[in-house]
């Protein structure tokens, strides 16, 4: 993979010059959401609750078809959830294009159902689209991160109709700031934390 500095600047100067959301659109409603999988849901929440223009991130469960599933039924990789964060969003603040840019920086695209030492579908690497605007954003990143040969190897990414959302069980919400210590906090979800912070430095959130 070439530097993050290099994925940020193709973002920057391609697909992303224009806002995904329009101003009638804007008029009656300024939140929107969009759902991830970038691999263990804690670390895809921790980065995003940083970013200006983020209400929420909650950590949760999509692309299965079971009906409530459990953190134990989706960690066997055969219930077809994904560890996703759904991620609401104030448009008058931020937008899909920098939502999608956080995104395909702070994780890795290019391995199938697989992030780190995490493996197993419930890992896999995917946006989960609720319209047609967004699934068409999301190819459109694909593409050009593709075209320009940023990674080393192609994306695999999946790009999947949100059918359903069901959010994690309340000790997974927050785990990065309830547990920093722990030693997956440390050396897994603080590095990503760093990343972005170093890519993102103007848009993060102010204490």
């Amino acid at each position: 993979m070439k530097t993050l500095l290099a994925i940020c600047l193709l973002l920057s100067l391609s697909v992303f010059g224009q806002n995904s959301s329009n101003t009638k659109n804007d008029k009656k409603s300024k939140l929107e959401t969009i759902t991830l999988a970038g691999g263990c849901y804690w670390c895809v929440e921790a980065v995003y609750e940083n970013l200006i223009g983020v209400k929420s991130a909650i950590s949760g469960y999509a692309g299965g078809k079971i009906p409530n599933p459990t953190y134990e039924a989706v960690s066997t990789g055969r219930t077809g959830y994904a560890e996703s964060v759904q991620i609401t969003y104030d448009k008058t603040v931020t937008n899909l294009d920098e939502i999608f840019k956080v995104f395909f920086t702070v994780h890795d695209p290019t391995t199938l159902n697989r992030q780190g030492a995490d493996e197993g579908t419930q890992y896999r690497s995917a946006i989960f689209y609720k319209n047609e605007e967004q699934k068409k954003a999301a190819q459109n990143i694909i593409n050009a991160l593709n075209k320009a040969k940023i990674y080393n190897s192609p994306i695999v990414t999946t790009l999947e109709p949100l059918t359903q959302f069901y959010k994690a069980e309340t000790y997974h919400q927050n785990y990065y700031e309830n547990n920093k210590n722990q030693p997956y906090c440390e050396m897994v979800i603080q590095p990503k934390i760093k990343k972005f912070e170093k890519l993102f430095k103007s848009r993060l959130k102010r204490e």
